[in-house]
């Protein structure tokens, strides 16, 4: 394994210039597959098409099909390859297009993957990072549009990030590709195309640290993956009306930056936990019921939640955009805690 100079993001940024998302993805791909020769990529389509989304684009010209390996549909064999791959010391990237399909290979994600390491005393690492399309918004139907990172984050052995923004699409893939272990990478849909600043040279997030994205002080809004575009337009709506929001990124539903959450809550006094996820079950609950165990005597109201509605995907493109969580009704649900006060 070769190594780079390694920058943190405050260095890197000397460098930035815009890009979007999924290029952002792209160039961490590519840095981390010259950085180390044991990295390589395995999907459907990845190669010579790019990927789905065309997340791979150009790799296969740079690397060859050695490194970037296009396979049938056998979500379930590209897993357990991905996990004997890790298991030997390689670092593959196995690209699942939909979030959805994971569902087909869940025992070798959570059996496997995820227990490798402890069912053999710590002496095996598998360090691979499984990388999904995930979320509503594009008429795909209710096969190709969940969020399902709490399937994932309840089980020991899984990280499971979720990138908001182009920066951390990027800085979060290199951590997650050098992480001696198993790490779900969910990419946002809708995301895809969005535009930020980017460093061109190589650079880490850590998985675990939120990010702060907006400074306020009478609201907290806990917002995962592309929500936190929706809560940072809710704020500058609130702003109008002289409400200060605070906006979370917790980066990383598992780890979860709790001590990041919680000094918010006990800064504001009141949070809102949005996603895009079923509301029922979702993370919202998990962060809300650390925040009350931790900070209870804060809370100026109940901690409450928004995400969507216990039924699938609608593909009906009016029903989808009523179904996943937007700007207008986190900002309504801010200013219901304001108003319990």
């Amino acid at each position: 394994m070769s190594t780079s100079t390694e920058l943190t993001i405050e260095q890197a940024a000397e460098s930035t210039r815009s890009t979007t998302y999924v290029k952002a993805f792209n160039e961490g791909v590519a840095q981390v597959m010259r950085e180390d020769e044991d990295v390589f990529v395995i999907g459907e389509d990845v190669a010579a098409y790019g990927g789905v989304f065309h997340m791979y684009d150009g790799l296969l010209a740079e690397f060859g099909p050695r490194r970037m390996v296009d396979t049938p549909i056998a979500e379930m064999g590209l897993i357990g390859l991905g996990v004997g791959a890790a298991a030997r010391g390689l670092r593959p990237i196995v690209d699942i297009m939909f979030m959805d399909f994971l569902a087909v290979a869940l025992d070798q994600v959570v059996n496997q993957a995820a227990k490798m390491k402890f069912m053999f005393g710590g002496e095996v690492k598998v360090p691979m990072v499984i990388t999904v399309a995930y979320g509503a918004g594009v008429s795909a139907g209710a096969q190709h549009s969940q969020s399902l990172e709490t399937w994932l984050a309840h089980t020991p052995g899984l990280k499971v990030v979720m990138p908001s923004n182009a920066q951390d699409a990027k800085g979060l893939l290199v951590s997650a590709v050098r992480d001696d272990n198993p790490v779900v990478f969910m990419l946002n849909k809708v995301l895809l195309g969005s535009r930020g600043e980017v460093p061109e040279e190589i650079f880490e997030i850590p998985i675990g640290q939120a990010s702060i994205p907006r400074t306020g002080d009478d609201v907290t809004i806990v917002a995962f993956g592309r929500m936190v575009q929706e809560a940072l337009k809710a704020a500058d709506a609130l702003e109008q009306e002289g409400v200060s929001v605070e906006v979370i990124d917790p980066r990383s539903v598992q780890p979860l930056d709790t001590a990041t959450i919680v000094d918010s809550a006990r800064k504001t006094n009141r949070v809102l936990v949005v996603h895009e996820a079923v509301t029922f079950g979702g993370i919202g609950a998990e962060v809300s019921s650390q925040i009350q165990e931790e900070a209870f005597d804060y809370l100026d109201a109940p901690v409450l939640r928004i995400g969507a509605p216990f039924s699938p995907v609608p593909f009906s493109a009016p029903l989808e955009k009523a179904y996943v969580p937007d700007a207008e009704r986190i900002a309504a649900g801010a200013r219901r805690l304001i108003e319990r006060n």
